[in-house]
């Protein structure tokens, strides 16, 4: 089916719910690690959205690139129904078939030959931070390990991915963050190669690289091919690992299957988790043969590749291929960059730059206008689109992968008219 062709279940608005949803009792008993817009979301259908009160809103959030299939996609409630009915959890203690599928569909896909499952990105991040140590020990013969990584980036909330993340903004309060990382600026080798060698120290060296193909959180910046195929070059040349982030643009986001296929390269470890099960918490780290020195003990995950995960990543990645997505993605990614370049045109005082590859897409705010992407949020939110910022002067699109060329204008006339609306 070609994306022009593309055709969606219309879409049937809920009734309103009967009873009013109470934000201050919410927040009595939730902790607010969250700052949060004033709607509540109950039904989703496609690349829409309605809230507790029946008002209607086209999703260009997708849960932050995890809602690859949209919202209640046949293939998925389908799949996740019949496991449901048949075994949801085991332990990995024992064998589970859906687990060894998904990693085979997987490995055929990819460049990998082994995967770990757990159940989000920063999980599979730790996974490939503690692999690239296991690595550096048994392998490599570094007694300190340091992994280099690029500054704006982002990996995670947990001790060592806020650690490996370049942005001081996370980290702040945190402190003492874990040891052997050191941050480098992105799409810049020559930076690359001189860390290598300032962090020549005795038994302290660098063992491995983490980057992201594209830094979402950083901004929507995509990286530079040639810059990738330098970094691939010297962590070739120095023994190094290289670990790929793809926990936001793999599966499909970018318009092809996995991030690194932008590149020209291959990772030695890559790693995936938002839009891997549509929406269904999973994560996993993917690595080459020939770095995979975990034994049994090493790692481990209670939920990781359970039944039910498993069975909901299989049939989104089937229905990536079945339904032409990654062709979709790419086509409706042109599609919406020309509209935001023609936004660019026509508002070139408060925009900069529109940067993305398939649809992880960002819209720049200039430097010194004093308005936020969040304040331009909250008026597209009001007007029944919905985005979500990539830094305070970025907005960031990341629709679902079925998400529809009527869609896509929909959504820059009601973006045009938030802008046209804030601006006077």
């Amino acid at each position: 089916m070609s994306p022009n062709t593309l055709v969606q279940e219309p879409a049937t608005p809920p009734q309103p719910t009967t009873t009013a949803f109470d934000a201050d009792r919410f927040n009595a008993s939730v902790m607010t690690t969250y700052g949060r817009f004033p709607i509540a979301l109950e039904r989703g259908k496609g690349c829409r959205v309605w809230d507790v009160d029946g008002k209607e809103y086209l999703d260009f959030v997708a849960g932050i690139a995890t809602c690859t299939l949209g919202h209640a996609h046949p293939a998925l409630v389908e799949a996740v129904t019949q496991q449901i009915q048949k075994l949801h959890h085991v332990s990995n203690l024992y064998y589970i078939p859906e687990q060894g599928e998904l990693a085979e569909w997987i490995a055929s896909r990819s460049c990998a030959d082994r995967v770990f499952f757990c159940n989000s990105g920063a999980e599979a991040n730790e996974a490939a931070i503690k692999l690239a140590r296991k690595y550096a020990h048994k392998v490599q013969e570094i007694q300190y390990p340091v992994i280099l990584t690029a500054k704006a980036s982002f990996h995670g909330r947990t001790l060592a991915t806020i650690t490996a993340t370049g942005q001081a903004k996370y980290q702040k309060g945190f402190e003492p963050l874990v040891d052997g990382f050191a941050y480098v600026p992105f799409n810049d080798v020559r930076a690359l190669e001189d860390a290598i060698g300032d962090i020549d120290e005795g038994n302290r060296r660098v063992g491995a690289v983490l980057l992201e193909p594209l830094q979402g959180e950083g901004g929507v910046r995509p990286g530079d091919a040639r810059y990738f195929q330098e970094v691939r070059r010297v962590c070739n040349e120095n023994g190094l690992l290289l670990i790929l982030d793809e926990v936001q643009v793999g599966m499909g986001r970018t318009g092809k299957l996995w991030g690194y296929e932008n590149l020209g390269i291959e990772p030695d470890i890559f790693t995936s988790a938002k839009g891997l099960a549509g929406g269904i918490p999973i994560g996993a780290m993917m690595c080459k043969k020939s770095c995979d020195v975990f034994e049994p003990g090493n790692h481990a995950s209670t939920f990781g590749g359970n039944p039910f995960a498993c069975a909901a990543g299989l049939a989104v990645g089937k229905t990536l291929l079945d339904e032409d997505l990654l062709n979709n993605a790419r086509v409706r990614g042109e599609q919406l960059r020309e509209k935001l370049n023609g936004i660019l045109q026509r508002y070139p005082d408060t925009f900069t730059e529109v940067r993305g590859w398939g649809l992880i897409n960002g819209l720049e705010i200039a430097g010194d206008r004093d308005i936020t992407s969040i304040d331009i949020i909250k008026v597209t939110t009001e007007k029944g689109l919905l985005l979500v910022p990539a830094g305070p002067k970025v907005l960031r699109f990341v629709p679902p992968l079925i998400v529809s060329e009527a869609e896509v204008n929909e959504a820059m006339e009601k973006l045009e008219s938030a802008i046209a609306s804030l601006l006077g």
